[in-house]
Order: C-alpha cells, then sequence, then structure tokens
C-alpha cells in the first residue's frame, strides 16, 4: 500500500501496465488469465503439455486453462484464488503485470494489496450471474484505491447464448454504480474466456459488439501515471554518513522520488522540522545527475547541515506543500480479524514515516450495496468507511486523490504486528 502506481517506458516501443484481475468466486479469472497467457505465448510449452495431459490430447481446445493460473495446491483443491499472485505476459506493442486477486470476500484484504499499485483493473463478472455484492465490493475499493482504468469482462457469455440484451444490462447496472463513486473510465467488454471470444480474438458469435477485444483494450490505455509531473516529494528512507576516507564529510538522504522531479540548486523544506536548504548534488549508483524525477530511488546532499531523519520529507520550496496536521480523516478499508473500535490506538505506517494513531471517530461505514453512509460504532472485516484518526505527531501528507504516495497509509496492530486496515487520506 502507498507504493505510487508507476508504469515506465521500458524503451522507445515497449511500455509496461500493471493491471489487476478481480471478481466474485468462479466468475472465471484463473481461465481469462490462462487465456491470455496462452493467446499471448506468455505459458511454457512443458506447463501446457502439463495441464493438458490431464484432460487429453495436447490440442489447445483440452487445455485446462484455469490450471495454469491456480498455483497453490490448495486453490486447485477448492477451485478459487486464495493468494494475489502476479502474472507476466507480452504484447508486440506492450507488456504486462497482472495481479491475480482472490474473490471471496475472506481474501478482500489481499485484492485490497494487488490493488494499491494497479494503474488498470479487469472486473470479471458472470454473465449469468450478473452483478454480485462482491463485484460492487470491489468496484468500491477501486474506486476508493482511484485505479484510473476499470474493464468489465462481462464473461461466459456463451452460457446465456451470446444475448445482447443480457449485456446490455450488466453494463447499464454497472455502469450506474461506478458513476456514483465518480468512476469516469468504465469499458464493458463482453466475452467468453473459455471460447476465447473477444479475448484476443473478435468474436463471431458477438457480431453486435463493436468495441475493442480485450487485448486490444489494454494495449491502448494510457500507461504512464502522472506522478513526475505532480509536486516533489521525497520521504527519506535513510541518511548515509559512511565517515571513509574517501567520503570523510559525506551527509547524503537516501530514497526514492515519489513524486515530481528535482534538480542541483532547487530550494528545498524539509518537513516537519520546516528547514530550508538547497540541493547540492544528485548521486545515483551509476553517478551524479543533475536532475532527477519519480519514481528514480536517488541520493540527495544538501548545501547546509539541516537536521534530516528516516520519516522526514523534502519538498521544493518553490511549490505547493503538503499538508501538516495532527487530524486526519481517511476512508479505510478494514481488514482486521478484531474490529475497530473508537479510542483503540494503532501504529501508522505513512511513506518511510512510522508512528502511534488513536481513533477519534467512526465518521460513517458505506453499504456497498446502495452506498449509503452509516453510523456505526465499530467497523468490522472487510467493512468500508471514513474514519478520523489523531496522529502522534504532526505528518506531511497529500490528500489521496492527488497524491496516492503520500495520501496513503496502512494501519498496524501493536500487538500482532498485523496489518489491519489500508487508508486513503481524503
Amino acid at each position: 500500500m502507498g507504493g505510487a502506481a508507476f508504469n515506465f517506458r521500458l524503451n522507445d516501443e515497449i511500455e509496461l501496465l500493471r493491471l489487476v484481475t478481480v471478481g466474485s468466486v468462479d466468475d472465471g479469472k484463473s481461465t481469462l488469465i490462462g487465456r491470455l497467457l496462452v493467446d499471448t505465448k506468455g505459458a511454457f510449452e512443458d506447463q501446457l503439455l502439463a495441464v493438458t495431459r490431464k484432460r487429453g490430447p495436447a490440442s489447445e481446445a483440452e487445455v485446462d486453462l484455469a490450471m495454469l493460473t491456480d498455483g497453490l495446491q490448495a486453490e486447485r483443491e477448492q477451485g478459487i484464488t486464495i493468494d494475489v499472485a502476479y502474472r507476466y505476459f507480452a504484447t508486440a506493442r506492450r507488456k504486462f503485470i497482472m495481479a491475480d486477486c482472490p474473490g471471496h470476500e475472506q481474501y478482500t484484504r489481499n485484492m485490497v494489496t494487488g490493488a494499491s499499485t494497479a494503474t488498470a483493473a479487469i472486473i470479471l463478472i458472470d454473465a449469468r450471474n450478473g452483478v454480485m455484492p462482491q463485484t460492487r465490493r470491489h468496484a468500491h475499493i477501486l474506486a476508493l484505491l482511484r485505479v484510473r482504468h476499470l474493464i468489465a469482462a462481462i464473461n461466459k457469455m456463451d452460457l446465456v447464448d451470446y444475448d445482447q440484451g443480457r449485456f446490455d444490462a450488466i453494463a447499464a447496472e454497472l455502469r450506474d454504480f461506478c458513476r456514483r463513486q465518480g468512476v469516469e473510465d468504465l469499458i464493458c467488454i463482453p466475452i467468453s474466456a473459455l471460447k476465447g471470444d473477444n479475448v484476443a480474438r473478435r468474436s463471431e458469435a458477438m457480431a453486435w459488439y463493436e468495441g475493442a477485444t480485450l487485448l486490444e483494450t489494454l494495449e491502448r490505455l494510457p500507461a504512464f501515471d502522472d506522478v513526475a509531473q505532480k509536486p516533489f516529494r521525497f520521504p527519506v528512507q535513510m541518511v548515509n554518513r559512511p565517515q571513509t576516507p574517501e567520503h570523510p564529510d559525506f551527509r547524503g538522504f537516501m530514497g526514492r522520488i515519489v513524486s515530481g522531479s528535482v534538480s542541483v540548486g532547487d530550494p528545498v523544506v524539509s518537513l516537519p522540522s520546516g528547514r530550508r536548504s538547497s540541493v547540492k548534488e544528485i548521486v545515483t549508483f551509476d553517478g551524479s545527475l543533475a536532475r532527477a524525477f519519480a519514481p528514480m530511488s536517488v541520493t540527495l546532499t544538501l548545501n547546509d547541515e539541516i537536521d534530516v531523519s528516516r520519516g522526514d520529507m523534502l519538498v521544493r520550496a518553490d511549490q505547493p506543500p503538503p499538508r501538516g496536521e495532527r487530524t486526519v480523516e481517511i476512508d479505510l478499508c478494514w481488514i482486521g480479524d478484531e474490529p475497530l473500535r473508537p479510542r483503540a490506538t494503532y501504529i501508522v505506517k505513512q511513506t518511510t514515516n512510522t508512528l502511534k494513531a488513536r481513533v477519534e471517530e467512526i465518521i460513517h461505514v458505506t453499504d456497498i450495496h446502495t452506498l449509503e453512509q452509516k453510523p456505526a460504532e465499530a467497523m468490522e472485516m472487510n467493512d468500508l468507511g471514513r474514519v478520523r484518526l489523531r496522529l502522534q505527531r504532526p505528518t506531511s501528507y497529500d490528500s489521496y486523490r492527488d497524491n496516492r504516495a503520500t495520501g496513503s497509509l496502512i494501519l498496524i496492530d501493536a500487538f500482532t504486528n498485523n496489518t489491519v486496515g489500508a487508508g486513503m487520506v481524503v
């Protein structure tokens, strides 16, 4: 949680896009991913042979596509996806990293983890069942996480006789649900992952569909986030003082630029102290640079000996600063086994900063069916809602809408050390 969903150009022709696949149990995620791997030649021959042998002759029609992705023995036994698994495939135009997330409500925490760094999401929907509660839950979480592009792959169209009316009804219901949450980019595609209809090739059985196939859509989505265009944010991960004969006075601040850019000579401010200096040098393993930008990991040296420690944030003095109050409101996905209650204390991890926080108030819990916001005395596992926290000390953060890296945090149970909540600053 909290990592910027950066995508970057590998070279002049090939781009990388981070995806997440979600959906209810048995909506066909594993089959779809297996289909993508086969159609993009992303599955190894020995893998295909292994899953083909179980079904008969080595022809594509006999390949059990789900067996290519349900890697865990427990998953194969239950026929569901349990953990987040990352799949890699490529076309001539783009490379993809796909987080395959579990569909069962019990594993919502895994889904949040997989979606937190994604730029686009595929929501699987079984055409026979339509929009299910878990579909709404996933769509709501994706909206909260500001995943920019949602693709609803309405699957198993072969089992509803490729009925356009059925597709239109499901697409209309989902569009209405997403519109009420401010989702700007929702693309609905009728597919059959098992048959391959509209996945990599157009479906002859659905000639009424005039849009792009799923793979064409994935290739056309904008791959780049605009993190490099946002204000400069540099959470300090480590202070480097080697004190060697070669570098007796070196004092650099190591970390990853999570947004924006910085150049030698730029005026900077260390937060929360507010002390000012300017960039003396930008050091990397491959030598010094005149300019660096997100998501590069660099070491910065400053022209003044100001106090900067791990957890502090360097920002440019000539750009809008982050907020720095002790009280913060967050949209929270609660994934703890024990309920969250007011006055409880947790450890907050935000960028490189770790501190305690107390729950001041549960402002509301959201009904995922109606999006109604209801008052509540506690948040149970997988509840979504808004919470006000009182931080141990002033902390630098942006709203999640403005910056996914500095606007996100996780809550950790101090006794079990388990992550129990994922929050997005309002």
